[in-house]
């Protein structure tokens, strides 16, 4: 499992999930599918997304990667999880094909999708990718619509290591004749999507081309922002519970993406949209976003874990007034470790642990890096231990955070702090 074990469990190509859905009747074709790549950003806006579909009336599933708590996190429809039966029928279902093919995890998980949304009948399903896109696993699919949200460095070992090769391989869920909107304008990578959709015969739509944002109202656990065409310069109000102050581009995304599914007979109004940010944390469960989970002290967990996200991440942070700043941090050690902890603030007392994955990084080594950069804190065994430790330590007008890994995020033991 990449999970576990990173690159080495990756199958990168595309054969066994074709084989997988064959063996299901490909049910990939039996129902209607929106696609979203992108290295930050792409699981606020496929629950985002999600959200306005199901205030507007629609059945919907939704496939994300990973999950924080429970594996059935990853496929839900209406915000419901998988029942569990469900999970061991098609387990039982597929395990002679599992036999002779040996599929990643990552495949079976993606044919269990497919095959769950199909036989309950979604409208529309929108899928996240796990990892790139040209070869990820979801890749099979025929979308209304493609969206790339932004392309940082992640993964640079299997995607490449410059921002042009990582969006050619996001650009890979780009279809023939099928618009794909594009969430930031980058200089390095705009060339790549254009030359894509040239050959795909698709509309390109940029974002941030479309939209214009600016914050009217922001604390630890919600954001209203004024949303502004810059077509045609009309203006809408949003209140989002993710506080995160970079929601703004991830909205600005969702709001291109519905006026292109409008476009082609959807039907998403302004009640719609305005219902399905507001509520989007209560219709999907997203977890994990500068999530507030405890007040006195004010402990927030976000799953920021390389350069692009943790800047973001801190950004957010330096918006708000505070006495003391206490940091649980725990990474995988296939992350740029150097360059998180070269963007991590001096000042703050830092917690150093690690996730339970063989893949996560030992907390003496990321110590001892995070000292390079004039970092000090403790090694700790877990999570939970750490942010005891900080919770007891902090007082009225401190921050916790919990970040640097979704793994870490998932082991917060949330009833532990009540």
């Amino acid at each position: 499992m990449f999970l576990k074990t990173g690159p080495a469990s990756l199958k990168m190509d595309l054969a066994n999930t074709y084989a997988i859905c064959s063996f299901l009747g490909d049910p990939q074709n039996k129902f209607k599918t929106i696609h979203i790549a992108g290295t930050n950003g792409k699981g606020s806006v496929s629950h985002l997304l999600s959200s306005i579909l199901q205030e507007a009336g629609y059945k919907t599933g939704l496939y994300t990667s990973p999950h924080l708590e429970d594996f059935r996190e990853r496929i839900r429809i209406n915000g419901e999880m998988i029942p569990e039966k469900e999970v061991i029928d098609f387990t039982e279902k597929i395990n002679p094909l599992i036999e002779e093919i040996e599929p990643s995890f990552f495949e079976v998980t993606v044919g269990m999708a497919f095959d769950y949304f199909a036989k309950e009948k979604v409208d529309i399903a929108v899928i996240e990718t796990g990892l790139g896109g040209r070869l990820d696993s979801t890749n099979v699919i025929y979308p209304e619509l493609s969206i790339i949200t932004n392309i940082s460095y992640d993964h640079v070992q299997i995607l490449g290591n410059t921002l042009e090769k990582i969006a050619s391989e996001k650009a890979g869920i780009i279809k023939k004749e099928t618009a794909v909107v594009i969430g930031k304008t980058q200089l390095e990578t705009k060339t790549v999507f254009q030359e894509k959709t040239v050959a795909m015969d698709a509309r390109i739509i940029y974002a941030d081309q479309q939209w214009s944002t600016k914050i009217l109202e922001q604390n630890p656990s919600k954001l209203t922002i004024e949303i502004t065409s810059l077509i045609n310069q009309s203006q809408y109000n949003y209140t989002c519970p993710l506080a995160g102050s970079y929601q703004q581009e991830n909205i600005r995304t969702v709001r291109t993406a519905v006026d292109q599914l409008n476009l082609k007979g959807w039907s998403l109004d302004e009640i719609a949209i305005k219902n399905g940010i507001t509520n989007v944390i209560d219709n999907t469960s997203l977890h994990g976003r500068w999530e507030t989970i405890s007040t006195s002290p004010l402990i927030i967990l976000d799953v920021a874990h390389n350069g692009d996200g943790m800047q973001k991440m801190i950004e957010q942070l330096n918006r708000f007034k505070f006495k003391n700043l206490y940091m649980v941090i725990g990474m995988s050690s296939d992350k740029d470790v150097n360059e998180v902890m070269s963007l991590l603030p001096m000042h703050a007392n830092y917690a150093f642990t690690k996730a339970n994955l063989p893949r996560a990084m030992d907390p003496d080594e990321l110590k001892k890096i995070a000292e390079n950069y004039g970092l000090k804190g403790d090694v700790y065994i877990n999570v939970n231990e750490a942010l005891s430790t900080f919770k007891e330590r902090a007082k009225e007008g401190d921050i916790v955070i919990v970040c640097g890994s979704i793994f870490v995020v998932g082991e917060v033991d949330r009833k532990r702090l009540i």
